[in-house]
């Protein structure tokens, strides 16, 4: 696959649609306090391609926006996303098993304050700090790091990232 502005582009589309689809079937563990997003799986993909960091930024933005997040969420909760995938793709070139590390802490980090300043959620943020961390490591260690070894192993990366992945475009 070559390396265009256009291929580029249709990669982050298609992560941004992957995306929202996947938080929008699972919305009923999506939001809140305590969440799991599937979704956030997808957040070790800046391991593979740039393309990935606004195709997730995008793609939380359109999946709170449609799943009735208040602006503040839509903002910061995207904000978080986008500040986990810029570093995933930073520092999963020194090694990929830092690749879920970034989203987890920025997630971890950020959402509590929305949930408790914008939702009004009266439980304590260091607790939510545990509960959306202990979501983020399900969802971006557990399933994001299955999903990267599986496309590592069957070569589908290749296929799917073409030459921007992992060594192939700039960091």
């Amino acid at each position: 696959m070559k390396n265009t502005k256009v291929t580029l582009i249709a990669q982050a589309g298609m992560i941004a649609a992957v995306y929202v689809v996947l938080t929008l079937v699972f919305s009923a563990i999506s939001y809140s306090e305590i969440q799991v997003r599937i979704s956030e799986a997808l957040t070790i993909l800046p391991y593979f391609t740039p393309a990935a960091i606004p195709g997730l930024f995008v793609g939380c933005i359109i999946a709170n926006i449609l799943g009735g997040s208040i602006a503040l969420d839509v903002v910061f909760g995207s904000l978080a996303t986008l500040i986990g995938a810029i570093f995933t793709r930073i520092l999963s070139k020194k090694n990929k098993y830092l690749a879920p590390v970034p989203p987890i802490l920025a997630n971890a980090l950020i959402v509590p304050f929305v949930l408790r300043y914008g939702y009004t959620v009266p439980l304590p943020i260091p607790y939510m700090m545990l509960t959306v961390g202990a979501g983020e490591i399900i969802s971006c260690g557990i399933l994001g790091m299955l999903l990267l070894f599986a496309l590592e192993k069957s070569g589908a990366q290749a296929h799917i990232f073409g030459n921007s992945s992992v060594s192939g475009l700039p960091k």
